[in-house]
């Protein structure tokens, strides 16, 4: 498990990005709960995440409505299979509208270039 803490912060909102091999919706599960042993991260406002199994594409938005769809995006463009990517947010009590995406892309872009090394 890769984990990229304090990666992006906005108006008093906080990311980090997260992941690892995981190739089924029954992975990811287990992949959040071993996540979510953290404290921290079991305190966090959303967890979502994105995850292209054999079987096709699997996500969750955690509430933060559309975001593993842009993951799941990022992912399909890097042709990354049976690897989940978890973004992360402890919301800061102001509104990001739309910046909220573009924090969720450039969280996934940190993950996947820290992945290539």
């Amino acid at each position: 498990m890769l984990i990229l803490e304090n990666i992006i912060s906005d108006r008093g909102s906080r990311y980090a990005v997260s992941g690892g091999p995981c190739a089924t919706e029954q992975d990811a599960a287990a992949f959040i709960k071993e996540l979510k042993r953290n404290k921290k991260f079991a305190k966090a406002t959303h967890n979502t995440w994105g995850l292209i199994t054999a079987d096709g594409p699997v996500k969750a938005d955690d509430g933060e409505s559309g975001a593993g769809m842009v993951i799941l995006r990022m992912l399909e463009r890097e042709e990354l299979q049976d690897h989940i990517v978890v973004v992360t947010r402890w919301y800061g009590g102001k509104h990001l509208g739309g910046d909220r995406f573009r924090h969720v892309q450039e969280a996934v872009r940190l993950y996947l270039a820290e992945l290539r090394g």
